[in-house]
């Protein structure tokens, strides 16, 4: 009887070695990345803005897509991110690394701080809770002009070279290669964050929290400690685009950049980490193709696009995901009799 929990338990194992590998497919996505400096040099701005929102997507992914959190104020990290890296620059260090640094642990604080709303209640409990803090959060930043800058925003950012070698020039190559390095590290994580015991047990807390319980898994603290983490990876997020522009406005902490980030996963697909970067590229080329040929009303279409996803199913319009060799799709239902066994060992 002793050495029957081992065969399940070596099967997750063998599944999570396998899932950390990297598929061909995933080094040859980074390898158009990179190459993208050399193939759309006068793009690097909407690049940047690419880069930076599939690391945001990626942030509420992990709360999303993994843990089943819903949050319809995921905004409030990216803007806290965003403040403090301002801030930081133009009373402290100038120094962007460092600035991005200190952004993500201010959002993490705040995240962990926050983090007991989203423990209890339902997902329109939680939706209310999230959307409150980040209200909540842009009000404070609208009153304290004398120091955020109010609705003008703050201004008079200054950040000197990367690391004190690379500098930021006015066609965005710097930031896009910045910022594209910092989404790879964030992926780079977070890939071994849910390809780990931990991660699968936050599978089973998202399927069944009741049965994770009584297998000895505890929900509350696994949900706090991946609300904080992506409340880092949000702050980063945040303290990019502070830092590529050198400018924040009350704009980073508004309603529709959560309702953004929440489209780029229904497109792109959620509890994937790379649906969170195709949604982003597929959102930023469409808002910006779509408002060149009608100003007046690309939210409309926006909205049209949406509509027929959700009339259609999600699971339908990323099926797709299901051909990628060794997809999150593709080892799903080998991992579903092995998830409970490896959370139970990681309990």
């Amino acid at each position: 009887m002793s050495g029957e929990p081992a065969a399940p338990s070596g099967q997750a194992a063998a599944l999570l070695r396998r899932a950390e590998r990297w598929q061909l497919w995933e080094i040859a996505l980074w390898i158009i990345a990179v190459a993208m400096i050399f193939v759309m040099p006068s793009h690097m701005l909407i690049l940047t803005e690419i880069a930076i929102l599939a690391l945001l997507a990626v942030s509420l992914d992990l709360i999303l897509g993994y843990a089943g959190i819903v949050s319809l104020g995921h905004a409030a990290f990216f803007g806290l991110g965003a403040y403090s890296a301002g801030l930081f620059a133009k009373f402290a260090i100038t120094e962007p690394v460092t600035g991005l640094l200190f952004a993500g642990a201010v959002s993490g604080v705040f995240g962990l701080a926050t983090s007991f709303l989203v423990l209890r209640g339902s997902d329109l409990t939680r939706l209310m809770t999230t959307f409150g803090v980040a209200m909540l959060l842009a009000e404070v930043v609208n009153q304290t002009g004398w120091l955020t800058g109010g609705a003008d925003g703050l201004s008079g950012v200054t950040v000197t070279p990367i690391l004190g070698l690379f500098e930021f020039d006015l066609w965005g190559r710097t930031g896009y290669i910045y910022s594209l390095i910092v989404l790879m590290a964030v992926v780079f994580i977070s890939r071994r964050i849910v390809n780990s015991p931990y991660g699968l047990s936050l599978k089973a807390i998202k399927r069944n929290p009741t049965r994770a319980a009584m297998l000895g898994i505890s929900p509350n603290r696994r949900i706090v400690v991946i609300y904080t983490i992506a409340a880092v990876f949000a702050g980063m997020a945040g303290a990019l685009l502070t830092q590529t522009t050198s400018f924040v406005s009350p704009d980073a902490l508004a309603f529709h950049r959560s309702a953004d980030v929440l489209l780029v996963l229904v497109i792109g697909g959620a509890g994937y980490l790379y649906g969170g970067i195709l949604g982003a590229v597929i959102f930023t080329i469409l808002r910006d193709w779509l408002s060149v040929i009608t100003p007046q009303y690309w939210m409309f279409w926006i909205g049209l696009i949406l509509i027929v996803i959700v009339m259609v199913g999600r699971e339908r319009v990323t099926r797709w995901q299901a051909l990628l060799p060794g997809s999150a799709a593709n080892r799903e239902a080998k991992a579903r009799a092995a998830a409970l066994a490896a959370a139970r060992d990681a309990a």
